[in-house]
């Protein structure tokens, strides 16, 4: 006489579950600090994106209105009504600068910083001035925003974070070139690369 076997039913019993959420466990906790890390990075590379695209639309303004434009650092929400230039700014904002007295400043456009990279800093000029064939230009205050002051020299903005561990460089040339670069690599071996 044969004895049936009782059939097993498929499945997981629970010390296979177990190790499988112990080993998981130990994944995530050994992969967690840098994918924070990860994280951080990519806030300071889009914080340095929209600032380096704030940049290239205020010179390209400055070309296309042949007018003088001033890039400006802020706080202020509504740069279109009240602006006040500060360094380390949350928002960048675009402006023509008024030369003449029968003519006006407009408020061209404006951008956000701090919505994506709520702890990420900015050191650099407060503002910067485009002369109408988008060169950097010397304007001590006349028909900029309040706090703005700009130089003829080359503009460098440092964008880091405290939890990250590559910070970004933004430069503009005296001749207006805008480009992003890293500090960490070298010109002469990656096309990325700081001066």
């Amino acid at each position: 006489m044969l004895k049936r076997r009782a059939a097993r039913t498929a499945g997981f019993t629970l010390i296979e579950l177990m190790v499988t959420i112990v080993l998981l466990g130990i994944l995530l906790a050994l992969g967690f600090p840098s994918m924070m890390t990860w994280v951080q990075n990519a806030k300071v590379r889009t914080v340095s994106d929209s600032l380096q695209n704030g940049l290239r639309l205020a010179q390209t303004e400055a070309l296309r209105r042949s007018r003088q434009t001033v890039f400006s650092l802020t706080n202020s929400t509504s740069p279109d009504t009240s602006l006040t230039a500060v360094a380390n700014g949350r928002n960048w904002s675009i402006n023509t600068v008024q030369l003449l007295t029968d003519e006006t400043a407009q408020f061209v456009e404006s951008g956000v910083l701090s919505s994506v990279g709520s702890d990420v800093q900015i050191t650099g000029p407060a503002s910067v001035c485009f002369n109408s064939l988008g060169r950097l230009i010397a304007n001590p205050g006349t028909g900029l925003p309040s706090g703005a002051s700009c130089t003829a020299a080359a503009a460098t903005y440092i964008v880091s974070s405290s939890r990250s561990d590559r910070p970004l460089r933004v430069l503009v040339s005296l001749g207006g070139q805008v480009r992003m670069c890293d500090p960490a690599r070298s010109l002469s071996t990656s096309a990325d690369g700081c001066p």
